[in-house]
């Protein structure tokens, strides 16, 4: 099968060796180990976001990692993990002093966000078109323009978060999460008509890893 990813560390990411890691790739690793073959790494396919997000809608044969289960995405796709919990937060440079009690003290602040990321998707849902939100695929992009000021927020997972600004020669400790969107948990994304047999096997190796070597806890 296809495996689809982008750059979302810590879950699944090019470290400074330029290997893919993450707790997604490891745990995937695993179960391949488990149901007796073999995950290739150098065969993973690493592209944007929003184009993996519309190929696994379209194409069977694909695993994508890592996405946030949603009650909008639930009829979707079909889900295998989860792989970590997660919160998706809106970030800030701490020198902007920003302090938000409740969602309506989000709409005096300017957004940037990818248009297919969970946390661009949960802005929307909770203020509706209300929402000034700054739109890019590009995870550089956004930081840059949240350090340079161009928008108030970032709508991103908050661990995910450090490790990107890090990348980018950005200090973690210059910035903060002021409001938290949803707390939930990440796993594979397959497209619906994907061979049921298929998912039961993944879903019962990855249960078979964590079982067997008591890692990858998700409480």
């Amino acid at each position: 099968m296809l495996v689809l990813s982008d750059e979302y560390p810590p879950f699944n990411y090019r470290n400074s060796e330029g290997k893919l890691t993450g707790v997604a790739i490891e745990l995937l690793s695993q179960a391949y180990n488990a149901a007796n073959t073999e995950l290739d790494r150098n065969k993973i396919a690493v592209q944007p976001w929003p184009r993996s997000y519309k190929q696994v809608q379209k194409e069977r044969n694909i695993i994508l990692l890592s996405m946030t289960r949603t009650p909008e995405r639930e009829a979707l796709f079909q889900w295998v993990g989860p792989i970590a919990k997660t919160r998706i937060g809106l970030i800030a440079k701490k020198s902007s002093h920003i302090k938000i009690d409740k969602k309506e003290g989000i709409l005096q602040y300017e957004i940037g966000g990818n248009p297919t990321n969970i946390g661009v998707q949960l802005v929307r849902k909770q203020l509706g078109g209300k929402a000034k939100i700054t739109i890019t695929p590009h995870p550089e992009s956004l930081v840059k323009m949240l350090a340079l000021g161009r928008f108030d927020l970032w709508a991103y997972e908050e661990s995910s978060a450090k490790l990107v600004f890090e990348s980018f020669g950005l200090n973690p400790n210059d910035f903060e999460s002021v409001y938290t969107l949803s707390e939930s948990e990440i796993y594979y994304a397959l497209n619906l008509k994907e061979d049921p047999e298929i998912v039961k096997t993944l879903q019962q190796a990855i249960d078979n890893v964590r079982k067997i070597t008591h890692t990858f806890p998700i409480d």
